[in-house]
């Protein structure tokens, strides 16, 4: 996406106040936001409910799930682990941070959030029609043998699609 304009970001930390001010420098840079405060419910929007988000910022500190596990439950589910994640907390803890990384958060952010901090996030937002095209022929794919030419899972995904 070159730009915020119709992205949509699913904010999560239990903070209000946090919250708010993620929300507010989301939306001033022309973000749809859904924000939540824990991540529970974070899952049960993504999941149950079917929300489709072009980028994750979560906080890393919340009681019940921390930050690191629900990157964790991201990473490791087939239909959402292609959300960029972006983890922040307001301690600056390197092991904490480099874990973070290593599981596959797209970047770390220091609290407070500030604007600078949401205009680099634009390169974190995934693309939809190549993440969508990736999905589908990813899925296509699986269907078929490991050697088969990329023209007979084009060919697959057209038919199922």
């Amino acid at each position: 996406m070159s730009n915020f304009e119709e992205a949509h970001v699913l904010v999560i930390d239990d903070n209000l106040v946090d919250r708010r001010l993620i929300e507010c420098l989301l939306r001033n840079s022309s973000c749809k936001v859904t924000a939540v405060d824990s991540g529970a419910r974070a899952l049960q929007l993504l999941g149950v409910d079917g929300l489709k988000v072009d980028l994750i910022i979560t906080d890393y500190c919340m009681p019940d799930m921390t930050g690191y596990e629900l990157l964790k439950k991201i990473k490791n589910s087939s239909n959402f682990k292609e959300i960029p994640v972006v983890i922040m907390s307001s301690e600056n803890i390197l092991r904490r941070i480099d874990r973070c990384l290593e599981e596959g958060a797209k970047d770390f952010i220091l609290k407070p959030v500030k604007l600078s901090d949401i205009k680099k996030l634009k390169d974190y937002m995934k693309k939809p029609s190549t993440t969508c095209f990736n999905c589908f022929y990813s899925a296509a794919a699986s269907k078929l043998p490991s050697f088969a030419p990329p023209c007979m899972v084009v060919r697959l995904m057209i038919q199922e699609h």
